[in-house]
């Protein structure tokens, strides 16, 4: 699955204006969080079904905030979702989840010189990688828009990430969204994320600023992990605010 996990801190103000209605931005350390998250879907099927070949598999960069109903329960507030397959694209769009469609690209060791255009190689070049030492990051060229997106980073396999902050931005374990004037909870079933701490060596990003959110400088958390298994339930319609 090669998930990365790139962090910064923004005002609580900025992530509240994209809360949907039942819920409040989920604050850590006195301060919302955005993220820019990459990872390949493999196999991905419709609840306990089997995964799909085709489908099923693709790879998925998404921009998200972070939400807290009054009870407690937390989720993930997505302002896109870029992904290759066109089906899903519009499968997801119609139920309210702001897919893009775009050209999308695992960044392995391997596969950077073929994967990244010129100015990415350079990028890249200039940012002195250890690419020999296992490369993992993702590129996005949009169809529409022309917002692109290059990073990636080198795990550090012998420093796990158990932190408070690396645990309060991954135990995610369902999203809020908004369909037709109701908020929603989607849940998302899956076991702790196995996370290391890495070290970023590409970051050329329009996907977040493409989002409505302004950041500065280099992110604050970069994690990666290489995948757990999930499964999404059965969405529940959020009570309305007395």
């Amino acid at each position: 699955m090669d998930a990365v996990f790139l962090h910064w801190r923004i005002p609580e103000a900025v992530a509240a204006a994209y809360m949907p209605p039942g819920v409040a931005p989920d604050i850590f350390d006195g301060s919302a969080w955005v993220g820019l998250i990459g990872f390949r879907m493999q196999r991905a099927g419709l609840g306990r079904g089997p995964g799909i070949p085709y489908f099923g598999s693709f790879n998925e960069i998404n921009v998200r905030l972070y939400s807290r109903e009054p009870d407690g329960t937390r989720g993930v507030v997505f302002r896109s979702l870029d992904a290759s397959r066109l089906a899903v694209v519009l499968a997801a769009r119609a139920a309210g989840i702001p897919y893009v469609w775009s050209r999308t690209c695992f960044l392995g060791t391997d596969s950077l010189d073929s994967a990244l255009d010129s100015e990415g190689r350079t990028a890249f070049a200039a940012a002195g990688s250890a690419g020999a030492g296992g490369t993992a990051g993702y590129s996005v060229r949009r169809f529409r828009g022309g917002a692109r997106s290059d990073f990636a980073v080198v795990p550090k396999p012998d420093d796990e990430a158990t932190d408070a902050l690396s645990i309060h931005l991954t135990a995610r374990f369902g999203l809020h969204s908004r369909f037709k004037n109701r908020t929603l909870y989607i849940p998302n079933t899956h076991s702790a994320w196995p996370l290391y701490r890495a070290q970023l060596t590409l970051l050329q990003d329009d996907l977040v600023g493409a989002a409505g959110i302004h950041v500065a400088g280099p992110p604050e958390s970069v994690l990666y992990s290489p995948g757990v298994r999930t499964q999404f339930g059965w969405p529940r319609v959020l009570s309305p605010v007395s």
